[in-house]
């Protein structure tokens, strides 16, 4: 089945569709990992977006029931060099082209994925279009060009209402922007109570629930257009300790007086070189933003830089000053990506436990 790629600026590439047959629309995001596809296809920070993979087989080791990030996929389009019909592997429960299918997501094959990557690298994100082959390029083209992409994101792939995943440990809220289930795995392997609430969450609303931590985490789009969890977030700095991840990194850095700007081609993979400012550690790390801090922005402000990233010295971590508050631009529960940074969601619980503990004295000493 002949298919079609067609960018804004009239580029078109043809290769063999798969999965879905229907048209998207959407930004074209590069990512280069090697493997991760089912993660990366299920990561809600996706939203909208036409995912071009830089490893040139893709599918090979198929779709299982295990490594999915969210329950639905809301990645507009897949596009690789080669897709593999026929997976190999003993946890293989179906192909990518079923999956595609089932979730009406489409594909393409067959195209030079490395000069997509250069066009994007060179020029930056732009839309573009996987439509049929008979579709008129010039005509598409100029429609792409009009077309404004949605910037409600983060309210499609939030969660509707408030729901417990109970545990016997501290209890952490856990604020949903697009949230990956690695993150409230990595919660309940620390034995939290956490609850996870809605993006438009009130601070108020968040305080009744008594958390011993708060949570932001991953998510869609511009933080910009999610004025509800910038309020949200200044109602609750103080209260308890706070831990942001990507999305959640860029909207407390909003909330403390910073600014952000839209990249030119964004962080997506699995080995970005993050360093740790105090310590001069390097950790290898998972990521998937198209935003980042500005870093001129943060001057009269109350927070200071934690972590930079190597390659392009970009902020890649953020603290309060004065209050128990921390975040990361990057994945530190990797899925897909190596788990270098893991330790983050220990530091945190500590965090919680001398919070506690302060409390107590304090409780004591009156």
């Amino acid at each position: 089945m002949k298919r079609m790629l067609i960018l804004e600026d009239g580029t078109v590439f043809t290769g063999t569709g798969f999965g879905s047959e229907r048209e998207s629309i959407g930004e074209i995001v590069f990512n280069t990992g090697m493997t991760g596809y089912q993660e990366i296809l299920s990561d809600p920070s996706y939203c909208g977006q036409i995912v071009t993979m830089t490893y040139p087989l893709i599918g090979n080791y198929g779709i299982n029931r295990d490594d999915f990030e969210s329950i639905t996929p809301f990645a507009g389009g897949l596009i690789v060099k080669e897709h593999a019909a026929y997976p190999s592997n003993w946890r293989s429960e179906y192909s990518l082209d079923e999956y595609l299918k089932m979730k009406n997501i489409p594909g393409l094959a067959g195209i030079d994925t490395r000069k997509l990557t250069r066009i994007i690298r060179s020029h930056g994100s732009l839309k573009g279009a996987l439509c049929a082959g008979d579709t008129d390029p010039k005509e598409m083209a100029e429609k792409l060009r009009a077309v404004r992409l949605p910037v409600n994101q983060v309210e499609r792939v939030s969660a509707r209402t408030p729901y417990a995943s109970p545990g016997r440990g501290k209890r952490v809220v856990l604020a949903d922007f697009g949230m990956k289930h690695g993150i409230l795995r990595e919660l309940n392997k620390r034995h939290c109570d956490v609850v996870v609430v809605p993006y438009h969450t009130s601070a108020e609303e968040i305080l009744q629930l008594n958390p011993d931590g708060i949570m932001l985490s991953n998510g869609p789009g511009d933080p910009k257009d999610v004025p509800e969890a910038i309020e949200m977030i200044k109602g609750v700095l103080g209260k308890v300790p706070l831990f942001g991840i990507c999305l959640g990194h860029q909207l407390f850095a909003l909330a403390c007086g910073a600014d952000t700007e839209k990249m030119k081609f964004g962080h997506r993979g699995s080995n970005h070189p993050v360093k740790d400012v105090k310590t001069g550690k390097v950790a290898i790390t998972s990521q998937n933003h198209g935003y980042t801090v500005k870093e001129d922005s943060l001057d009269g402000t109350d927070l200071i830089v934690t972590h930079l990233a190597l390659n392009d010295h970009t902020i890649e971590g953020l603290e309060h000053k004065e209050l128990s508050a921390f975040t990361v631009q990057y994945h530190p529960e990797a899925s897909p990506g190596p788990e270098d940074a893991n330790g983050l969601f220990d530091q945190f619980m500590e965090r919680i436990e001398s919070a506690g503990k302060a409390g107590e004295q304090l409780c004591q000493s009156v």
